[in-house]
């Protein structure tokens, strides 16, 4: 599906626009906690960005959909809710963050074990 080649791209430029947003017009305003939370939503929205990209660029990206899908779910509640955390600092939302993470840890998990399966079946 190159539509996650795509979407990957957006979300590669939004994690750089958000990092760049972070390093000059948050340093000031936050703890160096709350910017390293920021930072690592940040770091890894656009790993995951990225991987998107490779996703769809891949000629087996229609095996993968649901990998796909998991990665974006996994950026917008993992990476999103650590932004709302830091930028609100309603506490409560980082309860959110590691649904996220499970949908970035299973995106990984199904990749990895549909190649696996693909690679057994090849001659």
């Amino acid at each position: 599906m190159r539509k996650f080649a795509i979407i990957g791209a957006w979300l590669a430029m939004l994690a750089v626009a958000l990092g760049a947003f972070g390093a000059h017009a948050l340093r000031d305003r936050l703890s160096p906690s709350d910017l390293q939370v920021f930072e690592t939503g940040v770091r890894y929205h656009l790993i995951h960005a990225v991987a998107l990209v490779a996703l769809g660029l891949s000629s087996l990206s229609d095996r993968f959909r649901r990998v796909g899908w998991l990665f974006v779910v996994g950026i917008a509640v993992f990476g999103g809710s650590l932004y709302a955390l830091v930028l609100t600092q309603l506490r409560w939302v980082g309860a959110v963050t590691p649904i996220g993470g499970v949908c970035l840890i299973l995106g990984w998990g199904i990749l990895a074990w549909e190649l696996q399966r693909h690679e057994k079946l090849s001659p």
